[in-house]
């Protein structure tokens, strides 16, 4: 039975009044995945799993929500880190049992898991092999290069710019930039609504220079043994720096470097203090290493992490505008049977739309041509009407985010860090 749009926004309400309620936000997951939105359901399970990381069911909604989203590689993170948890808390019911654990340290990251003091070396899941293997496994974080470039970014010509400007024009001209002493280090914050393509631009980034790409996500670093995450975090610029030039993309930076006064427990400020370290290259050379970091929070992530020569330059990713809307929808629309559709019309109705959205919309007016063929039994285009149907029940989802946001370009926008952000909320009169 399809959700009815009015109660998922009746909730999604809800929920931005009382953001810390968990369960009322996993009943929002719920209908999200329902509704066909699991890019929605996997931004609110991330909220929740920045909470409280041990969440099971938290866990299990996230894994259903990537898997329906076609991210393979996330939902395989996640399901790793609800087996692992499951695995836990089944060896610590048969030790409570028997009594047979000495003395505890704290619990890492708020998991409710005894720890020996004499601890062997610690196991951790093995990616390839689908199994526990030692921290010697190098196989954790997979190294590609992307066919894609910049070209095939819609819109955005302002990121690319600085994109350019930053880390681009300086590895394409190496003697400029070595007469200009420019070096290839630091970071760029990319922040924006969900769905807005900033994972999309940062493996473009990597495949127009033909350098490896690291994505790394939340389930990557966080690991329940006390220390290991900090040790992850090592590992990740290790292998980055011998992978150099390399783009070492953070996704959710938010929670990987959320601000240490807003942290409960001193492993959460650990690994951040680790993050920073890393990316001072103290110890090692960063030169060739990039990062690229995303979050749909910027005011959520440490001010540390943002100073020069870590994440020192922020790029705000908005709604593709009209010509950006237009490639987009001919993109998702190239493999499918279509008949006189005007897309210049339906980008013009698609204001506010996240890329998200639009690849929604085609995926919805398609179920319509299909389910319509089905039942007549003569197979037909996609056409207009199939469209103006599917936009009577999808609407932008980047405007909750969007009202949120007034708030901190308003009121939190110290030197001038959300300007492009006031600038475009003026424009839409949301401000």
């Amino acid at each position: 039975m399809p959700v009815d749009r009015t109660v998922i926004d009746a909730i999604t309400t809800a929920v931005e009044a009382d953001p810390a309620n968990v369960a009322l936000r996993l009943h929002l997951v719920s209908l999200l995945i329902d509704a066909a939105r699991p890019a929605d359901a996997l931004e609110h399970c991330g909220a929740v799993l920045r909470q409280e990381p041990d969440n099971v069911d938290a866990l299990e909604k996230a894994v259903r929500a990537a898997t329906a989203a076609g991210d393979t590689k996330r939902a395989e993170s996640y399901r790793r880190l609800l087996t692992a948890l499951t695995n836990t808390a089944t060896n610590t019911a048969k030790s409570d049992a028997s009594k047979d654990w000495p003395d505890e340290l704290p619990p890492d990251f708020g998991l409710n898991t005894p720890v020996k003091r004499d601890e062997p070396k610690k196991l951790r899941l093995n990616i390839d092999q689908g199994e526990f293997g030692g921290d010697d496994d190098d196989n954790e974080w997979d190294v590609e290069i992307p066919n894609i470039s910049l070209a095939d970014v819609a819109g955005l010509e302002q990121v690319k710019r600085r994109l350019n400007l930053a880390f681009l024009g300086p590895l394409k001209n190496p003697e400029m930039m070595k007469l200009y002493g420019k070096s290839v280090r630091g970071g760029l914050l990319l922040y924006g609504p969900p769905g807005c393509g900033k994972t999309f631009i940062a493996r473009a980034t990597s495949g127009e220079l033909g350098a490896r790409f690291i994505a790394v996500g939340l389930s990557d670093v966080l690991d329940m043994w006390l220390g290991q995450s900090e040790k992850n975090i090592n590992r990740i610029f290790e292998k980055a720096r011998r992978n150099a030039p390399c783009v070492l993309f953070f996704d959710e930076i938010d929670a990987l470097g959320r601000k240490r006064s807003q942290l409960r427990h001193g492993a959460g400020s650990n690994a951040v203090t680790q993050l920073l370290n890393e990316m001072d290259s103290v110890n090692a050379n960063n030169e060739g290493v990039f990062v690229l970091a995303a979050t749909n929070h910027p005011w959520d992530v440490d001010t540390a992490l943002r100073r020069p020569g870590r994440l020192d330059r922020t790029l705000l990713v908005l709604p593709p505008d009209e010509q950006a809307r237009r490639g987009i929808l001919d993109f998702h629309l190239s493999d499918r049977p279509i008949d006189k559709l005007d897309l210049s019309w339906i980008a013009n109705k698609t204001d506010e739309f996240s890329g998200a959205d639009l690849a929604h919309l085609c995926e919805s007016a398609a179920e319509l041509a299909m389910h319509d063929s089905i039942e007549s039994g003569t197979a037909r285009p996609i056409n207009m009407n199939d469209f103006k149907q599917a936009m009577k029940e999808i609407k932008p989802s980047t405007r909750p985010w969007l009202e949120m946001a007034r708030n901190y370009a308003m009121f939190a926008n110290d030197g001038g860090i959300y300007d492009d952000l006031y600038e475009y909320l003026r424009n839409k009169r949301i401000i």
